[in-house]
């Protein structure tokens, strides 16, 4: 029901954009169209609202940024044309680079990137360590605003750039204003592609058109940044009912692109001349997490959170997925990734499987039999994880009540204090290499999910974005991590890489665990 009211309000108020785009004369030649599965259905319009990965994809196609995050992990310049920053390093000002337009046809404005900021940055991390340090934000001119520090900020760009979500997009002044408790429901941004109202088919099939007035930054598309060529006319986002339907239709033909290919069928792909399999390493692997609710019984309780270190076997979980071992690292006990630069194992002496002594433990906390319901994706990887744990669990003198649904309902029960105690996720390593940008570190003792805290962190998490060198932000990411396994905001159930699949008709797709369709032709 919450999908369709959210539809007829996206009908209603993009119905100009919608007409704009029918009666819009087409070009002569055959219309290409990329038809791609991607993790799950769009449910969440606002790049702003959540952290959903399949958010953050809809929003890097729909939406733009000020800066963006190329291959090696720089950040450069995106909307912004020019940028300088004063001798003392108060004042930062930045000019729009020409061209810029809303998909309904105004041109981008400074004060429109002041409001798309101002909403963004309460629900980020690194946001609200922008929004502490800034004295005041102002447009000078329609291309030019500035930010006046009370305090040098050296993560300026590396925030407004973040390519973790929530995405610091920006936004029409008219949908900036909403408030950021409040969803976006007629997503309009100044990104390579148009999002079309009137052929979205909830449950079925997304389709996002070229945005035939976007004009691509002139240097090469590298990673997220760079010139967005669009070569292609359209990309239908497909629904599908599970992974093995998307990866019979990949091999048939069906489809072009699916993101997450089902491991126990990745030796027929193999064999499979028309289809590529995409698989990368590094900070481009995923990791999984049991993120634990710190305000609901039983884990409101730190001593019996601790518990599940003597519980999850990241070996086991791995295996029972069937991730084969080129595809996945040992067991790693870092939050910020293995083999990235902050990896550490800092506090992790406690992480060592360990039924029987997990089952003591548990009898010296104040557990008292509470169920402990976990929500599960149906049919995805991330519920045999969670069978997994919940079987160890058990063994271990937990009661647990497994209830399965599918993400969009766990995205919605998640945002609730109560009623529920965990959920097993996975997530891009870009999102969790850093202190500042690990989802549940970053948000630390705010509004987020889980509400996990502990006052240490926000202040290291302070000295590590004023670190004026890596050797010490690698020594304050070490505290931080050691923290955070007392506290337990969440456990690690391990890091592996996902092949995506593409039909091998397809050139320049960017090779990336990110899903991205600019560059690509058919």
């Amino acid at each position: 029901m919450a999908i369709e009211i959210a539809r007829r309000d996206i009908l209603a108020g993009g119905a100009a954009l919608a007409a704009a785009t029918v009666l819009r004369p087409r070009e002569a030649h055959a219309a290409k169209t990329l038809k791609v599965v991607l993790e799950s259905e769009v449910v969440i319009f606002d790049p702003h609202f959540t952290t959903a990965a399949i958010t953050r994809t809809f929003g890097l196609h729909v939406f733009d940024t000020l800066f963006a995050m190329d291959g090696k992990g720089e950040i450069k310049p995106q909307m912004v044309g020019a940028y300088e920053v004063s001798a003392d390093k108060l004042t930062w000002t930045f000019t729009l680079r020409d061209g810029l337009k809303w998909h309904d046809g105004p041109p981008v404005t400074a004060a429109e990137c002041v409001a798309s900021i101002n909403r963004w940055s309460p629900r980020d991390a690194l946001g609200r360590m922008l929004k502490a340090a800034t004295a005041s934000m102002a447009a000078k001119d329609a291309k030019t605003f500035t930010i006046q520090l009370k305090e040098p900020f050296p993560l300026m760009l590396p925030t407004l750039g973040k390519a973790n979500a929530p995405l610091p997009v920006m936004m029409p002044e008219r949908l900036a204003n909403t408030s950021g408790d409040q969803r976006i429901t007629t997503p309009i941004g100044s990104g390579p592609f148009k999002f079309r109202p009137d052929l979205w088919k909830s449950g079925n099939v997304m389709v996002l058109e070229r945005n035939a007035d976007y004009v691509p930054r002139a240097e090469p598309a590298d990673f997220l940044a760079g010139g967005k060529r669009v070569k292609i006319d359209q990309v239908e986002l497909k629904v599908m009912p599970d992974q093995l339907t998307g990866a019979s239709a990949l091999i048939k033909g069906e489809i072009d692109y699916m993101q997450y290919l089902p491991f126990d069928m990745l030796a027929n792909l193999k064999r499979e001349r028309n289809v590529k399999l995409l698989g990368i390493g590094g900070i481009h692997q995923f990791q999984g997490n049991f993120r634990l609710n710190h305000e609901f019984p039983p884990f409101n309780d730190p001593a019996i959170r601790r518990v599940l270190w003597k519980l999850v076997d990241q070996s086991s979980i791995l295996s029972a997925i069937g991730v084969p071992e080129e595809f996945r690292a040992p067991q790693c006990p870092s939050f910020w990734m293995c083999d990235a630069p902050y990896s550490t194992t800092a506090g992790s002496e406690v992480a060592k499987v360990d039924i029987a002594a997990a089952r003591e433990a548990l009898k010296a906390t104040s557990y008292k039999g509470e169920p402990v319901v976990i929500l599960e994706v149906a049919g995805s990887i991330s519920q045999t994880a969670a069978q997994v744990l919940a079987q160890n669990m058990k063994d271990a003198g937990f009661k647990v009540d497994a209830q399965t649904m599918d993400w969009g309902t766990v995205l919605a029960r998640r945002a609730k204090k109560d009623g529920w105690s965990m959920f097993a996720v996975y997530s891009n390593g870009t999102d969790m290499l850093s202190p500042l940008n690990h989802f549940y570190i970053a948000s630390t003792c705010a509004d987020y999910p889980g509400w996990s805290c502990d006052t240490r962190i926000p202040t290291l998490l302070k000295a590590f974005g004023q670190a004026e060198d890596e050797a010490g932000r690698k020594r304050i990411a070490a505290e931080i991590q050691a923290i955070a396994y007392e506290l337990t905001p969440a456990v690690m159930w391990g890091q592996f890489t996902i092949p995506a699949g593409y039909r091998s008709n397809l050139k320049n797709l960017p090779q990336s665990s990110y899903p991205m369709f600019w560059e690509v032709d058919v």
